[in-house]
């Protein structure tokens, strides 16, 4: 099993879920988050003062999934969160030893 975490602009949280849901992907978890790359900010201007805003913010999605499923989940995520502009954000993949779904003790990718 496999573990997506993808950073991405909040206005792409939904266009990124469907696109999931249509190659089959049943559950994920969605956080507000806030943070740079290399995007580190920007400025703005309020009442007059201009400042500085450090960390923007993203929607982090968590997904756990079976091997086979990753590579379609992948592309999935990145054609749908795709701007081509700076701060689109990133995708990190790591492996998940065990599941269990804690209502019925199903483990593994039964658990999904």
């Amino acid at each position: 099993m496999k573990k997506i975490e993808a950073i991405i602009k909040p206005f792409k949280l939904d266009d990124v879920k469907e696109a999931l849901q249509e190659i089959g992907v049943q559950g994920l978890s969605v956080i507000e988050v806030k943070g740079f790359g290399r995007q580190k900010g920007h400025t703005e201007l309020y009442r007059g003062a201009e400042y500085v805003v450090d960390f923007l913010p993203k929607v982090k999605i968590e997904v756990v999934l079976a091997d086979d499923q990753l590579d379609a989940a992948i592309e999935a995520i990145m054609t749908a969160a795709k701007t081509d502009k700076i701060g689109d954000g990133k995708i990190f993949v790591s492996t998940i030893e065990q599941a269990i779904r804690i209502r019925t003790g199903e483990d593994g990718e039964e658990a999904l």
